[in-house]
């Protein structure tokens, strides 16, 4: 959680603020007039005083020493290491203190270290003089990922100072280069949320005022907010983002800082606003390096080019000037737009410079001598901000409540719409591939930039922790609610299946019975019609015999005849021949009419009678209606199964 400890901070000139190299000997309060004089004038006095200044240095007078002697100054607060007289007296240089004697006793050696450590206090009244040192190193510049985790709060910075009835009007807004973190202004604080599920990590105050500009380092671990109150007072903070410790403080203007920026390798600020001039300090010392005087209206944008080679500013009357970032000597004027300039913004290979402007257009400019490459009407009404990504993408919003995607040369890639009112400040996070841009009516909105869908909201004016978790709570009890609502429909989905499933089941066994049942009817019947088939197939055998023995006595009948004939002719020969013909073939046709007759009764017994082929009709029906009832049953069962096993599915689901 941020908390600002009062013991060990102190205020240093050009509103920087530093922590004591040396909080106990502060914290004693050694001055110069109650301990130090004692020991130089019982150890030094001698040589050093008002009258014999030996080498030009007197010890016993507090402003004869700070001014120091024939070598300069001998003291600097707070630094041992750069204190000649300490090196002299401790003799770790020469001529050693005092002369031809040993050293101070251990005890005043103390004194004299802890009253330079403490700031060279003349008195108990007197406020320490601190060395102006900066809590932020020196960087590498690079466009490359900081090796390492990417910088993410360590834990919960803070609850809101202040919460107000309604969102406050978003004026600056910034995204991670490396983390999926952005930072949203508020009324004196700064909200913190992630990026991947849009939770809040907590508030960063800013008592200064309302932040109208918020930048993060190349590298991701500082947070540099600028801002103010109107016609009052305005300065630059930067925040470290994983306690959320303010590092240092610079500026002291008197309105609001409008636009600032962190020089790459964090060893300048850069800040403009409304009175016109654009300043640039020291992050070491705090001191102003640069001062140019070149814009005539409001500055409304500031920004250092990726490898810290130039700064770039605009104003409220479309003045858009390119300096030297090191030597503040200008380098370029851009004359193109017509409105005044709203946001610039550098491509990471510091060739090319974005800007946005209120003439709806934004423009491309490249390096070598400010030519004009591109320009494109972005947004009706007005472009409100525009942002490079750091794979040569450009991110916009405006006056038309969209917010817009385009490639390098100018060319869209997607719109995203939704906004309740005019869009003001723009950010692109790379990392989780999300658009995100605030509107005059406070509202945040997240996209996902690959297809446009609109993600969820962040507030620059958040609850408390206490409402979230209220909130959290309420919405985990609706869940929970919703889930037993869901788990009750489930159960009662799962019974009605089971029952369905249970009487199913049984119908499918009493069908199961009902075949068995005809399956017993249908063996007799099936057994009596083989016996039928076997007595069949016995006088289809016996009729064939018997059509052979018809065959046979046709052949004797018509062998008789022919006798007869024969007979006939030789009548007259023989009238005891033509006798025995006669009787012969009546014997015949006596035996072919008793042929005939047993054919005819064996091929009657061989038939079914009408009983014996209802029988068979009637048990063949029933056992075809049996085995497509079984049929069915079988089809409905597997159903019914497969309905249960979804059911079964989706309950464990829910």
């Amino acid at each position: 959680m941020y908390r600002i400890s009062m013991i060990g901070v102190v205020t240093l000139v050009c509103g920087m603020v530093m922590p004591a190299t040396a909080d106990d000997a502060a914290a004693e309060k050694v001055t110069f007039q109650d301990h130090v004089l004692p020991i130089f004038r019982a150890r030094c006095g001698s040589c050093h005083n008002a009258n014999d200044k030996k080498g030009n240095l007197v010890l016993d007078d507090y402003a004869a020493l700070r001014a120091g002697g024939g070598s300069g100054e001998v003291v600097e607060p707070g630094d041992l290491d750069a204190s000649y007289l300490w090196s002299l007296v401790t003799h770790e240089s020469e001529p050693a203190m005092p002369p031809g004697q040993p050293k101070l006793p251990e005890a005043e050696l103390a004194t004299i270290q802890k009253w330079i450590l403490g700031g060279l206090l003349k008195d108990a009244a007197s406020k320490a003089d601190l060395p102006k040192k900066s809590t932020i190193s020196r960087i590498e510049v690079s466009t490359e990922r900081p090796p390492g985790p990417p910088p993410l709060p360590a834990q919960y910075l803070g609850e809101p100072l202040t919460i107000s009835p309604s969102a406050n009007t978003v004026t600056a807004l910034a995204v991670s280069p490396w983390a999926p973190l952005v930072a949203v202004s508020g009324y004196q604080q700064i909200a913190l949320y992630d990026t991947r599920d849009l939770r809040l990590w907590g508030v960063l105050p800013f008592p200064e005022g309302q932040p109208h500009v918020l930048k993060f380092s190349r590298n991701g671990a500082l947070l540099m907010a600028g801002g103010g109150r109107g016609g009052e007072s305005g300065r630059v903070v930067v925040f470290d983002v994983m306690t959320g410790e303010r590092r240092i403080e610079v500026g002291s203007e008197y309105d609001a800082v409008l636009a600032a920026d962190l020089s790459p390798d964090q060893t300048m600020i850069a800040l403009g606003g409304p009175k016109k001039m654009l300043r640039v300090y020291s992050t070491a010392t705090g001191e102003l390096l640069h001062e140019m005087k070149k814009h005539t209206d409001w500055i409304t944008a500031v920004e250092f080019s990726p490898d810290g080679v130039l700064l770039a500013s605009g104003d409220r009357s479309n003045g858009l000037v390119v300096w030297e970032a090191f030597t503040g000597r200008e380098y370029l004027i851009l004359n193109g737009h017509s409105g005044a300039i709203s946001d610039i913004s550098w491509r990471p290979d510091s060739n090319v410079l974005a800007s946005a402007s209120a003439d709806t257009t934004v423009k491309l400019w490249e390096m070598n001598d400010g030519g004009q490459i591109k320009s494109w009407g972005a947004h009706g009404g007005g472009v409100s901000a525009v942002e490079y990504v750091r794979d040569g993408r450009i991110a916009t919003t405006g006056v038309d409540r969209v917010t817009k995607l385009w490639n390098g040369e100018g060319g869209g890639i997607r719109d995203f719409g939704g906004m309740p009112d005019i869009g003001l400040e723009v950010a692109f996070d790379a990392e989780t591939e999300r658009m995100i841009a605030g509107d005059w009516s406070g509202s945040v909105t997240v996209w996902n930039a690959t297809d446009g869908a609109a993600l969820g909201s962040l507030s620059s004016n958040p609850p408390s922790l206490a409402a979230q978790i209220d909130a959290l709570r309420t919405a985990l009890t609706a869940v929970e609610s919703e889930i037993n609502q869901s788990q009750e429909q489930a159960a009662a989905l799962t019974k009605q299946s089971d029952d369905a499933l249970t009487a199913r089941k049984q119908a499918a066994a009493a069908a199961e019975q009902q075949a068995v049942d005809a399956a017993k009817l249908i063996e007799p019947a099936a057994a009596r019609k083989t016996a039928l088939e076997q007595a069949v197939q016995q006088s289809t055998g016996r009729l064939q015999e018997a059509e052979e023995l018809l065959a046979a006595a046709l052949k004797l009948y018509e062998k008789a005849r022919l006798d007869q004939m024969s007979a006939a002719q030789a009548a007259a020969e023989s009238q005891s021949g033509f006798d025995a013909a006669q009787q012969e073939l009546a014997q015949a046709e006596q035996s072919a009419a008793q042929l005939r007759e047993a054919a005819q009764n064996a091929l009657a017994t061989a038939s079914l009678t009408a009983e014996e082929q209802q029988a068979l009709s009637a048990a063949q029906s029933a056992i075809q209606t049996s085995q497509e009832r079984f049929t069915r049953l079988q089809q409905a069962l597997a159903e019914l199964e497969a309905i249960q096993q979804r059911n079964s599915a989706s309950a464990a689901a829910n």
